[in-house]
């Protein structure tokens, strides 16, 4: 148990450093009222699906109706009209309308719907056209470490640790201990369940990839449960990135045969075969990778979505059911969603996975059995393996 209680002791200590850093949000800014109305409800959860700068874990109002923020800031590094520049995220006070402007040398920078703008050389403030886009401001290439960006890192620094820890027993061929016989039996079965039956003799070279973009997933998912406000793989950016990395490693592992198949299939009149290679082609390097993509963003994109707007319940059916009625509904409700997102966060780990090495075993495959199966014209010819059942 002695991983697991580091594991747990250095969470611990990072939420401890990351909550040190509450003092900041007391800066505050008189708003009016709490959040309540359909449509401040419906703006909050679009703000909190997006990703952001900074850490807002929740606000507070004092008697004055003043507003204040509780959360911890995160760097900002740009790269704009006059070079690199670096603050913290705390410098624009939460404000994201473009109202704060944050001076850093020659440079004037403002925040406005979670994006980062620079304004124009002489300009002081920003100004919008019809539709609230700013008209005198460009977005500089932006390096700063967001929720996402943190939400990978602390995952990939916990990986890992974990997993080192687990090879180095297994070099030693020790039985797992502590954390290790949790992530055991899910090695074990990533290994036999999706590897080997869907990729075969060569699973070995990519297990890793597939055992990494599982656990990757699936605890990301879980994390995104918690009320921290990540929601990294709901990001299409992130899930985009998982997508292309798979297709970059089928691709390239690809053998002749899986090319050759594709753009010119066998047992297929010759006047087809450019047409459906076509069509394989853009089914391989568009159509998988594009359904890799949105069917993880999708799902838990849907399922954040789903539980923040029953958590919203107990504010919109006060009226009708009283402050208490409408508190327990959301909360049942609530809960019976998150039992079912605990799942979902495995089966779209599991899915993205299963499909990763779907795509892959279909990419190295030996198919000289189906060679057999044509004659030298591309004509379909009989197994002799049925012949041989069929005779005796």
């Amino acid at each position: 148990m002695k991983i697991a209680s580091k594991s747990i002791s250095f969470l611990t200590l990072v939420l401890v450093l990351l909550t040190s850093f509450s003092v900041y949000g007391k800066d505050g800014a008189k708003k009016g009222d709490p959040v309540n109305t359909r449509t401040e409800i419906n703006e909050y959860i679009q703000h909190h699906l997006k990703d952001s700068h900074d850490f807002h874990l929740f606000s507070t109002f004092d008697d004055n109706g003043v507003e204040h923020h509780w959360g911890f800031p995160l760097p900002v590094m740009l790269w704009g009209e006059n070079g690199f520049t670096a603050f913290m995220s705390s410098e624009f006070h939460h404000d994201d309308d473009g109202t704060v402007v944050v001076e850093k040398g020659d440079s004037r920078f403002v925040k406005l719907h979670s994006r980062i703008y620079e304004l124009n050389a002489g300009e002081t403030a920003v100004q919008f056209d019809e539709e609230h886009h700013a008209v005198n401001a460009s977005k500089p290439f932006d390096l700063s470490i967001t929720k996402s960006v943190f939400g990978i890192l602390l995952i990939g620094l916990l990986m890992l640790f974990w997993f080192s820890r687990l090879a180095r027993q297994y070099k030693n061929k020790q039985v797992p201990t502590g954390f290790g016989r949790v992530l055991e039996p899910l090695v074990v079965y990533v290994r036999d369940e999706i590897a080997k039956p869907n990729i075969g003799e060569s699973y070995r070279k990519f297990t890793g990839y597939l055992l990494t973009v599982f656990f990757f997933i699936w605890i990301l998912n879980l994390v995104g449960l918690m009320p921290f406000g990540f929601n990294v793989t709901g990001q299409i950016a992130v899930t985009a990135a998982l997508a292309v990395i798979t297709l970059v490693i089928y691709v390239f592992s690809g053998n002749k045969h899986f090319w050759g198949h594709m753009l010119w299939m066998p047992g297929i009149p010759y006047v087809f075969r450019p047409l459906l290679g076509i069509i394989e082609l853009i089914g391989t390097l568009v159509i998988k990778p594009f359904s890799l993509l949105v069917r993880l963003f999708a799902n838990i994109t849907a399922g954040h979505t789903v539980v923040m707007s029953l958590v919203a319940v107990g504010i919109l059916m006060q009226e009708s059911l009283s402050a208490t009625g409408s508190t327990i509904v959301s909360l049942f409700l609530s809960l019976f969603i998150m039992l079912i997102e605990v799942l979902v966060a495995f089966l779209q780990a599991y899915i993205f996975t299963t499909l990763s090495a779907l795509f892959i075993g279909m990419a190295v495959a030996d198919d000289h059995h189906d060679e057999e199966l044509h004659d030298e014209l591309g004509e379909e010819i009989e197994d002799t393996e049925v012949i041989r059942k069929n005779f005796t």
